[in-house]
């Protein structure tokens, strides 16, 4: 059986940051939370429901009218609710955090897909006054600082790839974060993956786990056959070469089967991820987010 979204009816209306978090996954259809008029008018209490089910419950009420022939036996939209998720809340600390970190994971998702055309600017600055009414900053995800940090470095460095300085941080378990920045080899995405896994594996820094016979086969065949320009190495692409590297390389083969150990894991990059990181870092099953940047030239893109 399918749960419906997150219900968390209260006696007393509250702007909660778990009704805020619901708002924010929904702001792309202008889904927010209200006081529900029937509930208050039929029993003289307050409760939280959501705009769409009040807006139809009259209509569902007359529906169940005429096929019941007489009184409808639910007062309000409130009444018909099946989901009280909100009472399996037993730690409120631990709910309102999580519910803080998905306003901002949405948030960043509302500005990328902004960028793209995907979402319109409505949208985003609904996002926007959730923030500013909690006092919430971006900044409050973990990995977002350390992610631009590992791209101010590289591009103090001269580690970028053509002039584009990315960085990327994971945050895996034990709390700790690892980054790690695009190269002419490889993506940034790449790299915190290779990064995340070595560490995991307690592997040390000097040992490498994609030897150089196949990154040159790898870029031979991207070059020589495929005709293309960049040589770097997205997620998907490296994930292939890890695996070809295990048949060989013990290092590799360990590496991989600490890759199952980051789902869940927070993951933010300084860029919109290209269609091969993107779909590596979802098979991964980590939570993405990332800043409305396309890789360009400029390290911060208004």
């Amino acid at each position: 059986m399918v749960t419906p979204p997150l219900r968390f009816f209260t006696q007393a209306y509250r702007k909660d940051t778990v009704n805020v978090a619901y708002e924010a996954a929904t702001a792309d259809i202008r889904d927010f939370n209200l006081i529900d008029p029937f509930h208050l008018e039929a029993y003289d209490e307050k409760a939280v429901n959501y705009n769409r089910d009040v807006e139809v419950f009259p209509v569902v009420k007359r529906i169940l009218e005429k096929i019941t022939g007489g009184d409808s036996f639910y007062s309000s939209p409130t009444d018909m609710g099946v989901n009280r998720a909100g009472f399996a809340i037993i730690d409120d600390e631990v709910a309102r955090e999580a519910a803080k970190q998905e306003v901002i994971r949405r948030y960043y998702r509302y500005r990328c897909e902004y960028v793209m055309g995907f979402s319109d600017k409505e949208t985003v600055q609904r996002v926007e006054l959730f923030l500013n009414d909690f006092n919430i900053h971006p900044e409050d995800r973990r990995v977002v600082e350390p992610a631009w940090q590992a791209a101010r470095e590289a591009q103090e460095q001269s580690k970028g790839n053509e002039g584009i300085y990315c960085g990327a941080a994971i945050e895996l378990k034990n709390g700790s974060i690892i980054t790690g920045n695009n190269s002419p080899l490889m993506h940034a995405a790449s790299s915190l993956i290779l990064h995340a896994i070595k560490s995991l594996a307690d592997i040390p820094a000097k040992i490498t786990l994609l030897p150089a016979y196949i990154t040159d086969s790898i870029r031979n065949m991207k070059t020589d056959i495929l005709n293309e320009k960049s040589i770097s190495l997205d997620l998907e692409e490296t994930l292939i070469a890890l695996s070809i590297s295990a048949t060989t390389n013990p290092a590799a083969q360990l590496a991989i089967e600490k890759l199952k150990e980051l789902r869940g894991c927070e993951v933010h990059i300084t860029h919109i991820p290209t269609p091969g990181d993107e779909a590596g870092l979802r098979r991964l099953g980590v939570n993405l987010t990332s800043e409305p940047n396309f890789s360009t030239n400029d390290l911060f893109l208004a």
